[in-house]
């Protein structure tokens, strides 16, 4: 802000006197600040009086402290285009958006009303059909609709409901009265980033958050929650986050609600059905699943019944609900609901199924299949957005399927032709004015159009809507520009009291308690995490070779020197150039272990995950900017400072069970790989000069060897410190030692009292290298070594990766 505020002045002062808080109303539309004669609500007040006291730099210090958590949490939405896919920062207006509770209670009363026709009229759907035969719904919208899945005909959801979870899109007219603009039932998103946006926004006002008495969300998530928990058969179920996979736009979203609500995520690949039953591929074997919150599109869940050329379903999905073993949030083709067309005929369905008028409208609809609402339509074509009558989007999501009226009257045929010839393929709806709500642009509060999503959950006490939500600003006055393609933003959506509201928590309020051992390791994830070591591990190796010939480099300025040209020959057998400062395929290393890390993101501590995309980062910068030599040298020092950051962040926070042990043991086979590999290339009797004393600096043993033998470096003392030591966390007996601890930890290494075949190659690996000498470690043993250890990782995945 340009000044400080006095604290005599008033927010309408403020309003009318500071050229920051210069704010006008657009005319004609409705503003969420400002009531209709001009004057700010009560609940904005607390929020202006603080904006108020806040100089230009107190605000961008705490925004920057919003966006700051928003970044280092790795919130994102993926964004999709000409070019493929990429990650976007989640863009947060910071201005959050303040409504009254005794408002909100009118809106969740009329969703909550919404939400109980909304299952009314799917189980119709798939159930007696009355709707279309007693002509409440035409015919044609059901049959011909993509989302009306015809073998769920007749199925019943095994808890009885088809609708567990819903989202509606929300906005406000210019009479200051809320419409529907849209609802969500297939697979609703943004429930999490509505909690991301809650606790960025408080990062920039704490102070303001502790004063105002607002409405918390855990304890609508806890409802929800222990909703799920009631909805399982058997005690041994599991409940588990159905997720397209990583390359979908929300998987930010779905790993962050698995984490926090502690199920399992997992992807179509993860499950089988076995006897009518789902189950998830485990580490320990088959497991049962009792309850899936799907995020995928019902279509794509069983490639065998629905949509056949699926990659990311299950085939069998669709004959265990007709078993009734697993309930799917929501139920599979509940998603005809959003169907735009549908929104025509709700005010009569209503009428007819609960005996009532909507409490909340939704926007004026006209579906152009019927002659008296294609005229409606033609003849105030130029207030109407038409779009597909099965379309499943709001007219604003600036997705190419809307257009004006006015733009049907182009061309030569009239509009009365053009909707006579594909009206059952239309719908008209009112073009909508929005309210508007302050954001924060460029140095003062401006007035932008907003639409708000707001959540349902069906509880044990019936629904509940979420006191809040997200709101969607846009980045104009243009309604189309609020989609965040079109560079629209999202704010918190702060449910205000009169008075102190309760602090729910997820946390359990007992006093006692049970400690219950964590979920069962999906095999899928299990081999990310393994993967995972294996490529950290790799990417440090090739830095501890890079870094020792870089330094020699820098003394020689020779790369043809033989100790120089012998290291380069072996790392181009690996596929790494030595001459090149940071190699492509050490980014490509540290690129496989971001993916890796990436499907598992319910599993990866932010903090981790923040290490890991700062290595990638550096790695990137390092490799357009270093040159080789020192300047090399000292880049990859700050590598390995930062891997061993990211590895001291795993080895400390990450709980030790099943999950741990796979990564652990990439880690500890790659490493006695690469030891292995280099033993095998440099400690032969044909080794140039200085090879010894290099491989102690790759294998960060320099000070070892001075402290456990009096004489300089051999064959035999290197061979002894970096093979068969067990005591040296560099040497390859060190690894086996630790595979064989936690291979012996690992389910099923033993069955029916025998080890298993993995559990049985890391002993004889381990008991062969143990009783080794240093002299009869020849480079055919090393070479043996290697493939042994190879074919343990083969031996790893089939047994419990497969």
């Amino acid at each position: 802000m340009a000044k400080k505020q006095t604290a005599e002045a008033t927010e309408q002062d403020r309003l009318d006197g500071d050229p920051v808080f210069g704010y006008r109303a657009l005319p004609g539309v409705a503003d969420e600040m400002l009531d209709p004669h001009g004057n700010v609500r009560p609940v904005w007040q607390r929020l202006l009086s603080t904006l108020g006291r806040l100089d230009e730099t107190d605000l961008a210090n705490r925004f920057a402290r919003a966006d700051r958590y928003l970044r280092d949490a790795g919130v994102f939405y993926r964004a999709y285009g000409g070019r493929g896919s990429s990650e976007r920062s989640w863009p947060l207006s910071h201005i959050p958006v303040l409504i009254d509770e005794a408002e909100w209670a009118v809106v969740s009363q009329g969703l909550i009303q919404r939400a109980e026709l909304l299952e009314r009229v799917v189980a119709d759907i798939y159930g007696e059909n009355r709707l279309v035969e007693e002509g409440l719904l035409p015919p044609a919208l059901v049959a011909s609709n993509p989302e009306f899945l015809r073998p769920l005909v007749g199925v019943k959801p095994a808890d009885g409901h088809f609708l567990h979870f819903c989202s509606f899109e929300i906005g406000r007219g210019p009479d200051g009265n809320w419409w529907v603009l849209s609802d969500r039932t297939e697979a609703p998103s943004g429930a999490g980033f509505a909690l991301e946006n809650r606790v960025a926004t408080t990062r920039a006002f704490s102070n303001l958050y502790a004063e105002t008495h607002v409405h918390r969300l855990a304890g609508f998530f806890g409802a929800f929650r222990d909703t799920l928990q009631a909805r399982k058969q058997h005690p041994d179920d599991r409940i588990a986050v159905l997720s397209p996979g990583i390359a979908n736009e929300t998987y930010f979203e779905h790993a962050y609600i698995a984490r926090y609500l502690g199920f399992m995520l997992l992807e179509g690949e993860d499950l089988t059905v076995v006897g009518g039953r789902v189950m998830v591929r485990t580490v320990a074997g088959l497991k049962p699943v009792g309850v899936l919150w799907r995020r995928l599109d019902a279509a794509f869940a069983d490639p065998l019944e629905l949509n056949q050329s699926s990659h990311i379903g299950t085939p069998g999905i669709v004959e265990a609900l007709r078993a009734g073993s697993v309930s799917i949030v929501n139920a599979l083709g509940s998603g005809i609901l959003e169907t735009r067309a549908f929104l025509a005929f709700m005010p009569a369905i209503c009428r007819h199924l609960l005996g009532e008028e909507q409490k909340l409208p939704s926007i004026a609809t006209w579906w152009c299949g019927q002659q008296s609402e294609r005229d409606n339509v033609a003849g105030n074509i130029e207030r109407m957005v038409i779009g597909p009558a099965y379309s499943t989007r709001p007219f604003f999501d600036d997705n190419g399927q809307s257009v004006l009226g006015t733009s049907l009257c182009e061309g030569g045929s009239s509009v009365a032709e053009r909707l006579g010839t594909g009206g059952g393929k239309l719908v008209g709806q009112e073009v909508v004015t929005l309210s508007t709500t302050p954001a924060w642009v460029r140095g003062r509060l401006t007035p932008r159009p907003m639409s708000l999503r707001v959540f349902a959950a069906r509880t044990r006490d019936g629904w509940q809507i979420m006191p809040g939500g997200f709101a969607r600003i846009g980045s104009g006055d243009d309604v189309a520009a609020i989609a965040m393609k079109a560079g629209g933003t999202t704010a918190d959506v702060w449910i205000v009291s009169d008075k102190p509201v309760e602090r729910t928590t997820l946390l359990p309020a007992e006093e006692s308690f049970t400690r219950n051992m964590p979920g069962s390791l999906p095999s899928r994830a299990a081999d990310n995490l393994f993967w995972l070591g294996r490529y950290i591990e790799r990417a440090e190796g090739a830095l501890r070779i890079l870094r020792a010939w870089h330094g020699r480099f820098a003394e020689a300025a020779d790369p043809n020197m033989p100790l120089l040209k012998d290291v380069t020959d072996y790392l181009a057998a690996l596929d790494i150039n030595a001459r090149q400062p940071v190699p492509d395929s050490l980014l490509a290393n540290i690129d496989s272990a971001l993916f890796s890390a990436g499907n598992i993101r319910d599993r990866f501590s932010p903090d981790g995950w923040l290490a890991l995309n700062d290595l990638s980062r550096t790695a990137r910068k390092f490799h357009a900017t270093v040159q080789a030599g020192d300047d090399a040298t000292h880049a990859m020092t700050i590598l390995l400072r930062k891997l061993a950051g990211f590895a001291g962040l795993v080895h400390e926070n990450m709980y030790r069970f099943t999950g741990w042990r796979f990564l652990s043991i990439g880690r500890y086979i790659e490493r006695g790989l690469h030891m292995t590999r280099l033993l095998g290339h440099m400690s032969g009797p044909e080794a140039p000069d200085g090879a010894y004393d290099m491989l102690l600096e790759i294998g960060d043993s320099v000070m070892t060897h001075r402290r456990r033998y009096n004489v300089n470096t051999a064959a035999l003392t290197v061979t002894d410190l970096l093979a068969l030591d067990p005591l040296n966390p560099r040497s390859i007996l060190y690894q086996l030692n630790e595979i064989k601890t936690e291979v012996e930890l690992l389910p099923n290494a033993f069955v029916n009292g025998q080890m298993s075949p993995f559990y049985r190659e890391t002993m004889r690996l381990h008991s062969g290298l143990a009783v080794m000498t240093p002299e009869a470690m020849t480079a055919t043993v090393y070479k043996q070594l290697e493939r042994d250890l190879e074919r343990l990782s083969d031996l790893l995945a089939q047994t419990y990766l497969g």
